[in-house]
């Protein structure tokens, strides 16, 4: 009964390697196994599609030559040439901005000067720089050279006390530059920092370090003595051009709070200004000067100077978008530091330029003065890094 009953094969096969250790034979034979039919088992699956692949050190080294990016390097250089170069291009980019700003800028100050000059209606002339740059940028946008900016009410909400600052700093300059010699009026507009920090320090509460403050003074120094030694001073100029200052600032001020989050920004984010501004101004300088004004003045204009008014009327309006929007469009690439900086050096190519062309008397005094006031401009730029 025993012996008839079926054992496992594993339970048979531990029995007889028990046996067959204790029967050991003659040394140095082993003894032979009975052979095992053992279940097959396929190393390659039938039902499973079959890949082959690199074997594993291949695969890892292909692993890591594409985690591991390769990069071309100049000689005694630590950075690649790709990113050297595309920093190369930009700083290039940077400085045709630049160079193309300042230069629209000189050529709107001399073309205004000449238009004031002869037709002395600055409401008009302010107007009609608004308006050209409206004009522009609505034909830009029918012919989808630019892009039509996305806006709702609450952007024009937003816009509208920047457009208000904006109008009242653009016709105040102008005024400013009837009156007195071009030269003057940005002497005194290079001193727009120091109402922008006390405007900051005592509306807003803001704190600023000590070299701020420190860098007003030659500002505020360089400003009064270009101003006392001036020799075709003018109340009117002098006043229109401190107005400007203080109404740039507060349309900084309103662009900051009011435009967070906006997406409209370069030259779409100024020819919404402008457009608004134009709705702002039209009907004060129709109550100020006014068409019949206009149109004696303009028949004047046209006797003493010939059809080349209509010209230098066209080219400032036309000038002074152009220079406006392209240093908002530089303003997307660079840092505020860098386009205070660009703005410095944006008035010593006015005035230098406007001293030649239209040669204007200056004492020695009086480029002190100038000079100053320039370079504590450029002071309180480094010292709000």
């Amino acid at each position: 009964m025993i012996s008839s009953l079926k054992q496992p094969a594993s339970f048979s096969h531990a029995s007889y390697l028990l046996t067959s250790r204790t029967n050991l034979v003659t040394p140095g034979c082993l003894p032979v196994l009975p052979s095992l039919r053992l279940p097959r088992i396929s190393l390659v699956s039938l039902s499973k599609p079959l890949h082959i692949g690199a074997p594993p050190i291949e695969r890892k080294r292909k692993e890591l030559s594409t985690s591991i990016g390769c990069s071309a390097y100049e000689a005694g250089r630590s950075e690649p040439v790709a990113d050297a170069r595309s920093e190369s291009a930009r700083k290039i980019k940077i400085g045709i901005y630049f160079a193309t700003w300042w230069s629209l800028n000189v050529v709107f100050n001399i073309y205004n000067k000449k238009v004031l000059n002869a037709y002395p209606y600055p409401w008009l002339t302010s107007t009609l720089s608004l308006a050209a740059g409206s004009l522009i940028m609505l034909v830009s946008w029918a012919l989808r050279i630019a892009e039509t900016p996305k806006t709702d009410l609450e952007f024009w909400k937003s816009l509208f006390p920047v457009a208000v600052a904006h109008t009242i700093g653009h016709v105040a300059a102008t005024v400013s530059m009837s009156k007195v010699a071009v030269s003057f009026t940005h002497i005194i507009k290079s001193g727009e920092p120091a109402f922008s920090v006390l405007v900051s320090r005592f509306i807003l509460g803001e704190t600023f370090p000590p070299a701020v403050y420190l860098s007003l003074i030659p500002i505020i120094g360089g400003c009064g003595l270009s101003a006392l030694t001036e020799l075709n001073f003018n109340m009117i100029g002098f006043m229109g051009a401190m107005i400007s200052n203080l109404a740039f600032v507060f349309r900084n001020i309103f662009s900051k709070k009011g435009m967070k989050g906006k997406s409209v920004s370069g030259m779409n984010y100024y020819a919404c200004l402008s457009m608004l501004s134009l709705v702002i101004l039209t009907p004060f300088a129709i109550a100020v000067e006014g068409p019949q004004m206009w149109a004696a003045g303009f028949n004047q204009a046209l006797s003493d100077i010939g059809p080349q008014i209509v010209w230098w009327m066209a080219a400032q309006s036309v000038f002074y978008h152009l220079y406006n929007q392209v240093s908002y469009m530089s303003l997307d690439e660079i840092s505020p530091l860098t386009f205070s900086i660009g703005n410095t050096m944006k008035r010593i190519s006015v005035i230098v330029s406007s001293i030649i062309i239209f040669q204007t008397p200056v004492q020695p005094v009086n480029a002190l003065g100038a000079a100053i006031a320039v370079l504590g401009t450029f002071l309180y730029s480094q010292a709000k890094k």
